[in-house]
């Protein structure tokens, strides 16, 4: 176990969140129960934080920053100690979503982790390995948190319609995640289109993608294994990339179209069953 006094501020972005947590509470002379109280969270959790033994949240954050006047420093920090929780092979990428001017991916199985509701994530994550399962899904939400940035990415994304009716967490997760889909409908930068069944053998066939584009620095093509992640600027991979992904956007639905198959397969896939009696079922 961490002991606070010997706690590192340069071993880890968490340690150093931790040390600075302990330092502003400290100069405002409050008990870690105090500050608790403050912001409507246990002292316990912030001694853990303190002691990097638990993952701070941005939300946690923004209290703390509101109730110590840090002038925002642990919500900045929080997001260093989130990426660095990621996967070793899948930092890069997080990286690569932070810069991009545009972000374009296809997927042919799941909804893109940037558009995924909590419970969604928690379903995905659990599936082989349930442990840690509240932190992973945090560390996984907060990437979220660069669509919100005062100038987000344009974000398109292609999905398989398997990805719609591939039933992970059940059929109420999967209702709010196509509704979330679909929350974004009138928003110009997230857009969603949907590549039906119906098109048959399509430039996607080899699998999903991600192509995130620049303002200055060359665009990067990522695609991804087994527990690996193989971003490449190869001109010649890229240019390849574009163009399937190019003829993936025309063979797909458009936008309105698109919204209309994911309302539709809300509805007739994941809405409410009823008995015979017209009562609704679980």
């Amino acid at each position: 176990m961490t002991h606070i006094n010997v706690l590192d501020p340069g071993a880890s972005p968490l340690d150093y969140y931790g040390f600075e947590l302990r330092r502003h509470r400290e100069a405002a002379g409050l008990t870690q129960r105090q500050l608790g109280d403050i912001v409507n969270y246990t002292g316990s959790l912030v001694g853990q934080i303190e002691t990097a033994r638990k993952l701070p949240t941005p939300e946690f954050s923004e209290r703390i920053d509101a109730a110590l006047g840090t002038g925002g420093l642990l919500s900045r920090l929080v997001h260093l100690v989130m990426r660095s929780q990621l996967p070793a092979w899948f930092q890069q990428v997080a990286e690569l979503e932070v810069r991009a001017a545009e972000i374009c991916t296809f997927q042919t199985r799941m909804i893109h982790g940037l558009l995924q509701t909590e419970s969604y994530v928690r379903a995905v994550l659990s599936a082989l390995d349930p442990t840690d399962l509240d932190d992973r899904t945090a560390v996984r939400l907060a990437r979220q948190r660069v669509l919100e940035k005062q100038e987000p990415p344009v974000f398109w994304t292609v999905l398989s319609e398997a990805a719609l009716r591939q039933e992970i967490g059940g059929r109420e997760v999967m209702r709010g995640q196509l509704a979330h889909l679909l929350s974004f409908e009138d928003d110009p930068r997230i857009n969603v289109q949907v590549l039906p069944f119906a098109v048959g053998a399509h430039a996607g066939l080899q699998g999903s993608f991600n192509l995130y584009r620049f303002t200055q620095d060359p665009a990067i093509v990522y695609t991804e294994g087994y527990d690996a992640g193989h971003p490449t600027a190869n001109l010649e991979t890229v240019r390849d990339c574009s163009l399937r992904y190019d003829h993936l956007r025309a063979a797909a639905l458009s936008l309105r179209d698109s919204a209309a198959l994911i309302r539709r397969v809300m509805e007739e896939r994941y809405g409410e069953q009823r008995d015979t009696d017209d009562d609704p079922v679980a």
